[in-house]
C-alpha cells in the first residue's frame, strides 16, 4: 500500500543509522523500500525491521550491493526520493583502501544515475560522515568547522590507521555526489554530515561504531587517545534532520548536523554518575590535558529551522541502557 506520503528508497537499510530512519520514515506516513547487500557472505539480520509496526504495509526489503549499481535501478523507480546510507565498512583496514574507494563512488554515482533514468526521483539525501570535514594537525582552540571544511585526505592517509579509509572514501564519495548534482539539474541531491552518532538502537546487532564512538566503555587504548575531544549528535535527531532536509524546498549542498563539542574528561564525568562500573580504566586522563574542542557549527541546518531534540545525557544513557539490555553491556 502506498504511504500518505509516497514511496522512498533507503540504502543499507539494516544498519544503525538506516533502520532507525525506516522506523522514522514508516511514522511520518512514507512507504520504504529498504536495500541490504546480496552477497551471501554478509548477509543481514532484517528482523529489526520486519517487526516494525507499519512494516507489514509499507516496508519492502530488497537485495542490492553497491558493487552491482544496476541492482538499484529496479529499487529506485517509482521512488520520489532515496536516501543513500550504504557504505563500505571496514574499521580494521583488511579491505585495500582502493577498493572501498571505487566500490563507495562509482556504487553512488550508479544509484544516482538510477535515480536521474527514473524520472520519478526528485530529491536524494546522502548521508556523508564528518570524517569528510576534519581537520588534522595543530589547530587553535575552539576553530570552527562548516560546510566549507574538506578532509585532507593526504594527510589522513598519511597517518596509517584503519579508519583513514573511511575517512578518504566518505570525502570523495561525497565530492563526487556534489559534482553530479551540479552537472545534473533534473535531481536535486543534498548532503548530510552527521558527528558521531549516538544513542539508542532498534538492531539486535551491536553497532561496529559505539567503540570508536564511546571508548571509555567500548574501546580500547588505541581508541580512547584519539579522543581528546569529540563531537555528538543524537541518533533520532539525525533521522529528523535527514527527512527534514527531504522535506524542506531551501536545502541544498552540505549539511553538517552535530549538537555537542566535548572533551573527553566531560564525558569521563558525566559517564561517573550512571555507570561507573562499565568504565575502563581512566588513569591516563591525568597526563591528558583538557583542550577546547573545535566546533562543528550546524548553523546552516538550524538556520533552515531544524531544531535539535536531545541532550548528551540522554544519548549516552539511552545508548547504554539499549546495550544493557540486549546483553552488549
Amino acid at each position: 500500500m502506498e504511504g500518505e506520503k509516497g514511496t522512498v528508497c533507503v540504502t543499507g537499510g539494516a544498519g544503525y543509522i538506516a533502520s532507525w530512519l525506516i522506523m522514522r520514515l514508516l511514522k511520518h506516513g512514507y512507504s520504504v523500500r529498504a536495500t541490504v547487500r546480496s552477497d551471501p557472505k554478509f548477509k543481514e539480520d532484517t528482523s529489526h525491521l520486519i517487526s516494525l509496526p507499519e512494516a507489514p504495509e509499507r516496508l519492502q526489503i530488497f537485495d542490492a550491493d553497491l558493487e552491482k549499481p544496476e541492482s538499484f535501478e529496479a529499487v529506485v523507480d517509482g521512488c520520489i526520493g532515496v536516501f543513500h546510507l550504504s557504505h563500505p565498512m571496514d574499521f580494521e583496514g583488511k579491505i585495500p583502501t582502493e577498493s572501498i574507494i571505487k566500490t563507495s563512488v562509482e556504487g553512488t554515482l550508479g544509484i544516482l544515475r538510477a535515480c536521474l533514468n527514473s524520472k520519478t526521483v526528485k530529491k536524494v539525501v546522502y548521508t556523508s560522515s564528518i570524517a569528510a570535514a576534519l581537520l588534522v594537525g595543530n589547530t587553535e582552540d575552539g576553530t570552527v568547522i562548516d560546510e566549507n571544511t574538506w578532509s585532507d585526505m593526504k594527510a589522513f592517509t598519511d597517518l596509517d590507521f584503519p579508519g583513514a579509509a573511511y575517512i578518504v572514501s566518505k570525502t570523495l564519495t561525497e565530492r563526487a555526489v556534489l559534482e553530479f548534482s551540479k552537472e545534473c539539474h533534473g535531481l536535486d541531491v543534498v548532503t548530510i554530515l552527521p558527528a558521531a552518532v549516538f544513542g539508542p538502537f532498534i538492531s539486535s546487532t551491536f553497532p561496529p561504531a559505539f567503540p570508536m564512538s564511546l571508548p571509555l566503555i567500548f574501546g580500547k587504548e588505541e581508541h580512547y587517545m584519539l579522543f581528546e575531544t569529540a563531537h555528538y549528535v543524537h541518533i533520532d535527531d539525525v533521522a529528523s534532520a535527514q527527512i527534514f532536509l527531504f522535506e524542506c524546498p531551501k536545502s541544498e549542498g552540505r549539511h553538517l548536523c552535530c549538537k555537542f563539542d566535548v572533551t573527553i574528561q566531560e564525558v569521563a564525568k558525566l559517564l561517573s554518575i550512571k555507570w561507573s562500573k562499565h568504565l575502563l580504566p581512566l588513569d591516563f586522563l591525568c597526563k591528558m590535558e583538557e583542550k577546547i574542542p573545535n566546533h562543528l557549527s550546524s548553523k546552516k541546518l538550524m538556520d533552515l529551522g531544524f531544531s535539535f531534540k536531545y541532550n548528551l545525557e540522554e544519548m549516552i544513557d539511552g545508548a547504554l541502557q539499549c546495550c544493557k539490555e540486549k546483553g552488549f553491556l
